[in-house]
């Protein structure tokens, strides 16, 4: 789980309709733990809504969530697509040097290295990054004759500049319960409920090879809102199931609850010892575009495979077909809901996920079937 991006624009709309400000945002949190508590209460009542989820939507979603992030593990791959020295030679070596270690890893023949593949690739690339900074210049100058340091330099500084410790803060603002927030908000909360199922399908189906069941979508679902209305108390933007998670399990095969829940200590520890988040944060772009690049592509595997877990029909073919190229395509190219209502461009415009899934859903329900 991790703080979802989904819900800038909302929050974005809400800060400007209510004035900014910490009064805006005691709102929006507000809104986060009512909107959790809402997510929670429809993770219970999935179960009659599962019809409208079968393999070929769901599928679809899972799809929809690979090809929206190969995009972000290419940008990654060169170094950050904010960064000066963007698709240099450094850049592109040093993400390749961590894909060919993935790759030697998974296929070398040991349960242990393909289990530990991608962690073995990462920290190879901070040796790899090191050493880098020990032979290669760590600066440069742009167009302007302006000096500045190269995307793959770890910084060193930001880890000697943190704290070792830290105590979270509960409610750091006054939280304050507005419709004008908690309404779109809980608009929100449907949406990426829809996202979670797709991630939790392709988890099951990477890791596992079988469909989710209806308790662990139901599950997955409580826990992303239950995992919300705490952040809110801490002044959190609210959670969700990480998709780059899904090309995680499905390249590694690791779903074993112990394994999980020790990565789960590990980010608790990141976040009370400060040092060893920067330690992580200083993580060069291309190091993790390496391995993401793999990651990511393997969500798109894992939604063909639940695509075509059944025969492929000419239904079947229509309700991906429409699902990807109207619904994916409109929300990937979000200028095209320029002229629509602002709750349309909010909910579509910010990846082409969830006008995937609702175009699968729809076409799902109207197609006739054909007869066995």
């Amino acid at each position: 789980m991790g703080t979802s991006s989904g819900f800038i624009g909302v929050f974005s709309s809400v800060a400007a309709s209510m004035g900014g400000g910490v009064l805006a945002y005691g709102a929006i949190m507000g809104a986060s733990l009512i909107g959790g508590l809402f997510e929670t209460v429809l993770g219970f009542f999935l179960k009659p809504l599962r019809k409208l989820l079968p393999s070929v939507v769901t599928g679809t979603v899972v799809l929809s969530i690979g090809l929206s992030l190969i995009s972000v593990g290419v940008n990654s791959f060169g170094g950050g697509n904010t960064a000066q020295d963007f698709g240099s030679v450094e850049n592109l070596l040093l993400a390749i040097f961590v894909l060919v270690v993935i790759l030697i890893c998974k296929h070398s023949g040991s349960t242990f290295l393909n289990s530990s593949s991608i962690l073995v690739g990462i920290i190879c690339g901070y040796i790899a990054a090191f050493l880098m900074g020990l032979i290669l210049p760590t600066t440069a100058l742009n167009a302007e004759g302006v000096a500045y340091t190269k995307a793959w330099v770890l910084n060193w500084n930001k880890v000697a500049e943190a704290s070792w410790f830290a105590i979270p803060k509960l409610v750091p603002v006054k939280i304050v319960f507005d419709l004008r927030a908690i309404l779109p908000v809980m608009i929100m909360f449907i949406v990426t409920a829809v996202e979670t199922v797709g991630d939790i399908s392709g988890v099951m189906e990477g890791g596992m090879g079988r469909e989710a069941t209806d308790k662990e979508l139901s599950g997955g679902i409580i826990c992303d809102g239950l995992g919300s209305t705490v952040a809110a108390c801490f002044g959190v933007l609210p959670n969700t199931s990480f998709s780059q998670n899904v090309g995680l399990v499905a390249m590694t095969k690791v779903v074993n609850r112990g394994a999980l829940a020790t990565g789960a200590i590990f980010l608790m520890l990141c976040g009370l010892i400060p040092k060893l988040g920067a330690l992580i944060s200083i993580m060069p772009q291309a190091v993790l575009g390496g391995a993401a690049v793999m990651m990511f592509s393997s969500i798109v595997v894992s939604g063909i495979q639940l695509i075509t877990k059944e025969k492929m029909t000419p239904r079947t073919l229509t309700i991906v077909s429409v699902a990807l190229g109207v619904g994916y395509g409109m929300g990937a190219n979000a200028s095209i809901l320029a002229n629509t209502p602002q709750f349309v461009q909010l909910i579509c415009g910010e990846s082409g996920i969830v006008p995937a899934a609702f175009v699968a859903i729809i076409l799902n329900c109207l197609l006739p079937r054909e007869e066995k």
